[in-house]
């Protein structure tokens, strides 16, 4: 009896692990609760049981934050440690039978997300039916470790973090109207024409209203105008379409509306920097093996050198 008695003991403790460290990455335990999918209650609990069983606190509480003890900085160096290794350990067997397993948890752009992840789920649950799929899309940036991530689509330029990336296909934005807008207002035919048009912008780029293109003598930034700014690409394109101004799009949204008529790609001898889509993860020695195959299935549907997107629609020549 003390035997399974001791054994027991154990095995909490090491099930505590995952929640201890959950709680200092994210320096909560509301936080961590979201990250592990579990209740607020259910972490306190488990962070209660073990810090009894040790002998010693492992937290500083207090009603706004909380913080690791002196203890608790020497606990997390190893449970983080044996926590890795475990992780580790479950993903090198996986790849070692080849068929990865688990549940996958994604963060993706909202419009890219729907348009282009969203169409791709299917068949790759179906070749990998030991994985299961949880897809947010937003266009917000997330933290991955604290909302519990296992990656992320991002676009753009990246900046420096400890986040892994991979490229995974270029991006190109392109200046476009409707016809009806240019038959009204005319075509710009210089970047600093733009400043007479009604430009619409798309509110969580970085620079939505600087516009910068690529001329012969280098970069010509322009600064626009305009009566919209609106978070979300899809209802920017829609504007668009409706007549309302210029407006500045990737190529993943606009393609198919310039290949139909509905929208015009202006200032084609002026092209804008081209960008990336990368697939970011949390940093860790060993990719697991679900987030590898996920990210290798996107390479192999998307291309990684011309995007499906950009070839179906002709615009290779940016």
């Amino acid at each position: 009896m003390r035997k399974t008695h001791q054994c027991e003991i154990k095995l909490t403790e090491i099930s505590a692990i995952p929640v201890f460290v959950a709680v200092a990455e994210t320096g909560g335990f509301a936080s961590a609760a979201r990250q592990l999918g579990i209740t607020k209650s259910a972490v306190s609990k488990r962070i209660s049981a073990l810090e009894a069983r040790l002998g010693t606190q492992l937290f500083h509480r207090s009603t706004r934050s909380i913080s690791l003890t002196e203890t608790g900085e020497i606990y997390l160096a190893h449970a983080a440690q044996a926590l890795g290794a475990a992780r580790e350990a479950e993903d090198a067997v996986a790849a070692l039978q080849g068929k990865p397993v688990g549940h996958l948890k994604i963060s993706a752009p909202m419009s890219f997300g729907r348009l282009h992840i969203a169409p791709l789920v299917a068949g790759f649950l179906t070749d990998h039916p030991g994985i299961t799929l949880e897809i947010t899309m937003d266009d917000r940036i997330v933290d991955l470790v604290e909302a519990g991530y296992d990656m992320a689509i991002r676009a753009g330029t990246m900046p420096d973090s400890t986040l892994i990336i991979r490229r995974l296909a270029p991006i190109y934005s392109v200046i476009v109207a409707a016809p009806s807008y240019l038959v009204k207002y005319g075509e710009p035919t210089q970047p600093d024409s733009l400043t007479n048009h009604n430009c619409l912008h798309y509110a969580y780029s970085r620079d939505p209203l600087d516009w910068v293109f690529l001329g012969p003598d280098g970069e010509i930034r322009v600064r626009t105008t305009g009566s919209l700014r609106i978070n979300n690409s899809e209802a920017l394109c829609t504007a668009l379409v409706d007549g309302l101004g210029v407006g500045r799009l990737p190529t993943f949204i606009a393609g198919a509306f310039i290949a139909a008529g509905s929208l015009v790609r202006l200032l084609p001898t002026h092209p804008m920097p081209k960008q990336a889509l990368f697939a970011v993860f949390p940093e860790r020695r060993h990719m697991p093996a679900k987030v590898r195959i996920f990210v290798d299935y996107l390479i192999n549907q998307i291309g990684s050198t011309t995007p499906y997107w950009d070839c179906e629609v002709g615009l290779l020549d940016m």
